[in-house]
Order: C-alpha cells, then sequence, then structure tokens
C-alpha cells in the first residue's frame, strides 16, 4: 500500500482530550483521497460533537449499538466488514483494557470484536497511566491478537507532565498505516517454517523428561512471519499458547516426531528453530510403569537427535535461512559462537535463561544476535517486539 486513494477508513474516537487531533486525521485521510466513516464513542462525545465529525469525513457518524434502524442490518457487523482497516484514535487506557478483555458492551468495543480487519490503536493518556504494568499487559496482550500498536509519542501531555503518552500527530499516524500495510506482501511467496517449544521423551506411559519452554517467543515469530506474508508452518511441542492467526500448526511431542514434520516441510525459504528440544532421551523406554521399591533407581540416558543439525547439515534440507536459538545460563558469547558453528546456521540468537531473567513463561526476553561477523546485544523487550525486529531482519535479509 503506497498511498491510502479510495481505502475505506473506520474511525473510532475514544474519549480523551486528544480526541481534537482525530479530526485533523479525519482532514488528512480525505485529502489522501480516503473513504472515512467514525464511530464516537460515549466518552469521546465529551471532546468532539458528531456534528463536527460528520461534517469533515461527510459521512453519518455512528454512536449507538443499539440504533434500531442501523441494527436491523446488523450494523456492527457492517461497519467491521465494509472497511479496509479500523483505526482506535485516541485509544485511552480504558479502551484498552476492555479491547485486551474481549469486552463488546458499546458500538466500538462490539464492532472491534467482529471485525476481521487489521486494527491500528493510537494510545493517548498521561505518562504514569501508559507505565503502569496493568496497562502494558494488556497492550502485550491486544498485540498478540495482531493488532498494530502507532505509538505513543513523548512530551507533555494534557494534564501537564511529560512522558510518554502523548497522542501521536497526524501525519505519523499515516505513515504508520502505509507503513503496517506495506509489510504484508514483504515476504509474500516465502515458505517458512518455525519450531517451538519443549519437547518430551518418555520413560515410561507415565512419566517424561521436558523442560521449561512455554514456546512463547516461537509463536510470536511465526505470527510475525504471517504478518509480513510469508506461508508459514508453526511445529510446535506441547505448548498453551494460542494459534497465531494466518499460521498452519502441527502439534508434536518428540523429537523424532519433530524432525519427521521439519523434514516434510524442507527445504524452506526460512527455518527458526526456536524449539527446546530435550538433549537427553533414556536409553530404553518402560511399557510398564516404574515402582517404586524404597531404593535409589537409576536411568540410563542417551544424547537425543538434533533437530537443527539434521536439517541445516543437510544440503537438501537445509533453508536458504536458517536461524537457531541457544538458552545458556553462562559463558553466554563463548558458548553462542560454538554452537553458531556447530549447528552451520546464518543467525543464533542466544538467550540468557537464568532464574533472574524469568525468561521461560515470562513475556520479556534478553537476546544476543550472533552471525559469522559479529554479535548484536538487543534490549530487553517483549518477545512480541523481538519476534518483529527478528523478522525485520529477516526481510532486509531477502531484499
Amino acid at each position: 500500500m503506497k498511498d491510502l486513494k479510495d481505502k475505506k477508513i473506520l474511525l473510532i474516537i475514544g474519549g480523551g482530550i486528544a480526541a481534537y487531533k482525530s479530526l485533523e486525521l479525519i482532514r488528512f485521510l480525505k485529502k489522501r483521497g480516503s473513504d472515512v466513516e467514525v464511530i464516537l464513542t460515549n466518552s469521546g462525545r465529551k471532546f468532539v460533537t458528531e456534528l463536527s465529525a460528520s461534517q469533515i469525513s461527510e459521512n453519518e457518524v455512528h454512536t449507538d449499538l443499539f440504533n434500531h434502524k442501523s441494527e436491523l442490518k446488523m450494523g456492527h457487523i457492517n461497519l467491521s466488514r465494509n472497511a479496509d482497516f479500523i483505526i482506535v484514535a485516541p485509544a485511552t487506557a480504558n479502551f484498552i483494557s476492555r479491547l485486551s478483555h474481549g469486552m463488546a458492551d458499546d458500538l466500538a468495543t462490539a464492532t472491534l470484536l467482529a471485525s476481521n480487519k487489521p486494527i491500528i490503536i493510537v494510545p493517548a493518556m498521561n505518562p504514569q497511566m501508559w507505565n503502569n504494568p496493568a496497562t502494558q499487559k494488556n497492550l502485550l496482550d491486544i498485540k498478540r491478537f495482531g493488532i498494530y500498536v502507532c505509538g505513543p509519542a513523548i512530551g507533555e501531555t494534557a494534564c501537564g507532565e511529560s512522558g510518554m503518552g502523548r497522542m501521536e500527530e497526524p501525519e505519523t499516524i499515516i505513515d504508520f498505516v502505509i507503513e503496517c500495510f506495506s509489510k504484508k506482501n514483504r515476504l509474500k511467496d516465502k515458505k517458512a517454517f518455525v519450531t517451538a517449544g519443549p519437547t518430551i521423551e518418555p520413560i515410561d506411559p507415565v512419566r517424561y523428561i521436558s523442560n521449561n519452554s512455554s514456546g512463547k517467543q516461537g509463536y510470536a515469530i511465526a505470527h510475525s512471519l504471517a504478518k509480513h506474508g510469508a506461508q508459514t508452518t508453526l511445529i510446535s511441542g506441547p505448548s498453551f499458547e494460542e494459534v497465531p492467526q494466518g499460521v498452519n500448526l502441527i502439534k508434536v511431542k518428540t523429537a523424532m516426531e519433530m524432525l519427521e514434520v521439519v523434514k516434510s516441510k524442507s527445504p524452506a525459504d526460512i527455518g527458526v528453530f526456536t524449539a527446546a528440544v530435550v538433549d537427553w532421551k533414556v536409553k530404553e523406554y518402560q511399557k510398564n510403569k516404574i515402582k517404586k521399591n524404597g531404593k535409589n533407581s537409576k536411568l540410563d540416558l542417551v544424547e537425543n537427535i538434533s533437530v537443527i543439525q539434521s536439517v541445516v547439515n543437510n544440503n537438501k534440507l537445509k533453508p536458504k535461512l536458517s536461524i537457531g536459538f541457544a538458552a545458556e545460563t553462562e559463558n553466554i558469547y563463548e558458548n553462542a559462537k560454538k554452537k553458531l558453528l556447530k549447528n552451520d546456521v546464518d543467525w543464533l540468537l542466544a538467550n540468557n535463561v537464568s532464574e533472574n531473567q524469568a525468561v521461560f513463561n515470562g513475556d520479556y526476553n534478553n537476546i544476543i544476535l550472533f552471525d559469522r561477523s559479529g554479535s548484536e546485544k538487543w534490549k530487553r523487550m517483549p518477545k512480541i517486539e523481538i519476534a518483529d525486529k527478528l523478522v525485520t531482519r529477516i526481510c532486509e535479509y531477502f531484499q
């Protein structure tokens, strides 16, 4: 999308002092040739009028979920379907909270919940409200839903305090919209697979060896690849994460099962190996449950197969771009460099999984990216943002 000409845009105006900027945003969108329809929330009506929004948009302004005339035709469904995409500006802390919890108690939230179109929210609030852990958790949740977040900017807010929370300017919002939807085709025609989560190796019918991997990072990467247009298969061990939109999920348990599925999807353009494959398995599986006998028992362990080495070291299976992950607790730089060469991957992302880092089952990660030319340390950030940063780098690689 190089421009917004002839695009149908649904703008939801929330209840914040920054709502006046939304009227200017309508003007900018109209100048770009867009057709803009407006939903004005009850709180939004405290700051801008229906008349002003209607005059500038040159369309009827929608306000009521229970409007008899509109709902005869399922108005909230039609509004969500007729638009090419939806913008929420301003999006207050309260609105973001309601959105993250799937509420549908007014026209705006019901329309968003019924939408199958891209959604962009433009936050605006007091800096302390923005930094509140509850707000940040809600933002992570809506990003997992595939919703784009534009801003906020750093500056002085209406309350007189300065910091992050100021609504982005209309020109910036439009640039963000165009950039978001130009991403959709950046990896078009590229085939990708991502391995994620833990694997398990059975000991007997009721016990197994596994690890603490949640799969969150792999699921986030698969989601980001799909958003950028890649045909993405997610090969996951046991995980409670939701299936990302646009991703083909294949569930496995053991390392061997994972390897067989990866082989069936190879060769691919992009192979991302985030799965925490169990390093050891029992030498001999016991068909019956091992009973306690009051004595110490020993398990004979043997080294498990390496999924990444089995694929990357095979020229017939090797992806055009191979990316590995390494979970380390000590000597991260030294161990990661060895794994980069041993696994023969193009890039290796190492993370510190020490207990004080709260990486396993957490929403944040600490990454150092290694390639043949050196390393690059990334700041601590949400796994969703790490996924987007990595996929942006993948896009640049193929361009």
